[in-house]
């Protein structure tokens, strides 16, 4: 065969190699700094750093972990027609919002999911009863019950009109949890996989004592000015609530939330401006 003519070879020398790679210039090259790691902080500063920072959350700690159980000086049964403009400081409290009785009313300006919660034990099996008005286009009634006295949706939350007046709810520990219809077409589903004898929620595992879970419906979405009476009754498991004396929704809890961390009601909101009165509180055989 044939050698390649010496013109061709050099022609041709480097291709196999692949594209000639140019130096890049150094940074001292172009004018700039090299980087260099800084210096490590001096120990007495990085200790200075921290004590400010414990100090600046020490309230947010202090609230997480060394908080003890909420005050619990009201009895039952109880009535308050909000008239005395103290009985929020005397009789309730909360995380934050300005709550406040103006006119004999009970009024929650928007505040953000933070409970008014009455200083009260709720018993198992209690009566609740109040009068609800929404001056808001987005209705969104809420009241918490069975919750532990400190944090929003720690029991059952219970919404007239929510998201922007379309959904009513009872919610148990969570208002954007699933639904209970959900719930159940899953524990079908797991039933028929593993050829079980119950689709029970509790029987194939769908369901257990930390689950967050919503009942759904929208009988009737609230009306802006419209005072309506609510009733909140659980005996046993069942939760009951009535408005203007008519059912409106129920939920018998195959977990009911009990004990110590579920025995307290709040009055709540969003960012809705509600009025409430005329609050009734009453145990129950």
């Amino acid at each position: 065969m044939a050698q390649a003519k010496r013109k061709e070879r050099e022609d041709g020398e480097g291709e196999a190699d692949g594209p000639k790679v140019e130096a890049v210039p150094s940074a001292a090259d172009n004018g700039l700094v090299p980087f260099e790691k800084p210096a490590r902080l001096q120990r007495n500063l990085l200790i200075g750093i921290g004590v400010v920072a414990l100090a600046i959350n020490f309230p947010i700690i202090h609230y997480f972990l060394l908080r003890g159980a909420p005050e619990a000086t009201v009895g039952l049964p109880y009535q308050d027609d909000f008239s005395d403009p103290s009985t929020v400081q005397k009789h309730y409290w909360s995380t934050g919002g300005l709550w406040r009785s103006v006119d004999g009313q009970l009024v929650c300006p928007g505040v953000k999911q933070n409970p008014l919660w009455l200083k009260a034990k709720l018993p198992q099996n209690v009566a609740v009863e109040f009068d609800a008005r929404s001056q808001s286009p987005e209705g969104d009634i809420k009241v918490e019950i069975f919750g532990d006295g400190m944090d929003h949706a720690s029991g059952y939350v219970l919404i007239h009109g929510g998201w922007n007046n379309s959904l009513s709810i009872i919610a148990r520990r969570d208002e954007h949890g699933r639904s209970l219809q959900q719930l159940q077409a899953e524990a079908q589903r797991v039933a028929a996989e593993k050829r079980l004898p119950s689709a029970g929620l509790i029987d194939t595992g769908v369901f257990n004592e930390n689950s967050r879970m919503r009942v759904e419906a929208n009988p009737y979405p609230v009306q802006i000015g419209r005072t309506y009476r609510w009733r909140i009754e659980r005996r046993g498991s069942k939760i009951s609530w009535a408005i203007d004396g008519q059912p409106f929704m129920e939920f018998d809890d195959p977990i009911p939330l009990t004990g110590e961390k579920h025995n307290r009601f709040g009055f709540s909101c969003w960012e809705a401006q509600l009025y409430f009165d005329n609050l009734r509180i009453e145990p129950l055989n």
